[in-house]
C-alpha cells in the first residue's frame, strides 16, 4: 500500500511539473517572437532576415531563463505577493498601450513603447528596491503590491506626452482601430 502511495504521490508531482513547464515553455515562447519580431523587426531593424530574427529571440529566451532562474532561487515574495506584482507590472507597462490603442487613433508606436518602459521602469525598480534593496513604500505610502497603480498614471502620462510629437499611425491601423470599435452591423451598411 506504501509502495502505491508512493506512485500516486509521484504522479500528481509529475503532473504539476508538466503544468509549471508548459506555461513556461509558453510564455517564454511569446517573449522571444514578441521582442524578434514586434521590437526587433518592426523597429530596430526591418531588414533583418528570418536568421536574424532567430537569434535574437534564442538570445531573448536565454536572457529570460536567466531571469526566471535568479526570481526562482531568490523569490521576491509569497505566491500571493509574486501575483500581486505581475499584475502590478502588467498594468504599468500593458493596459495603457491596450486601452489608448483601442480608444485613441492617434497613439503611435513610439509614444506607446516609451510609455510602457517608463510604466514598467518605474514599478520595477520600485518593487526591487522594496523587496531587495531594503526600500521603505516611499511613494505616497504605497506598498510595493499596489505600485503598478502608479507605474499605469507614469505609462500613461508619457504615451500622452509624446503622441503630439510623433506621427499618427497609417491609414490602415486607424481603420483597424475604429472597426473594432463599432460593433458588427452597426455600421448600417
Amino acid at each position: 500500500m506504501a509502495g502505491l502511495a508512493r506512485w500516486i504521490i509521484a504522479l500528481v508531482a509529475a503532473g504539476g511539473l508538466a503544468a509549471a513547464l508548459s506555461t513556461a515553455s509558453g510564455l517564454l515562447l511569446v517573449i522571444s517572437s514578441s521582442v524578434a519580431h514586434d521590437v526587433y523587426y518592426r523597429i530596430i531593424n526591418p531588414k533583418a532576415t528570418e536568421r536574424q530574427r532567430l537569434l535574437v529571440g534564442r538570445v531573448v529566451i536565454g536572457v529570460a531563463v536567466i531571469i526566471a532562474g535568479i526570481l526562482g532561487i531568490y523569490p521576491p515574495g509569497f505566491v500571493s505577493q509574486v501575483v500581486a506584482f505581475a499584475f502590478g507590472l502588467a498594468a504599468a507597462s500593458f493596459f495603457p498601450a491596450i486601452v489608448l490603442g483601442i480608444f485613441s487613433k492617434r497613439v503611435g508606436t513610439y509614444p506607446a513603447m516609451f510609455g510602457m518602459i517608463a510604466g514598467i521602469g518605474f514599478t520595477a525598480t520600485y518593487i526591487l528596491g522594496s523587496v531587495y534593496g531594503g526600500w521603505s513604500s516611499w511613494a505616497f505610502g504605497i506598498g510595493p503590491q499596489g505600485i503598478g497603480v502608479v507605474g499605469m498614471a507614469i505609462n500613461f502620462s508619457v504615451t500622452l506626452g509624446l503622441t503630439p510629437f510623433f506621427p499618427a499611425p497609417d491609414k490602415t491601423i486607424q481603420e483597424l482601430i475604429q472597426s473594432i470599435r463599432e460593433p458588427e452591423g452597426a455600421s448600417g451598411t
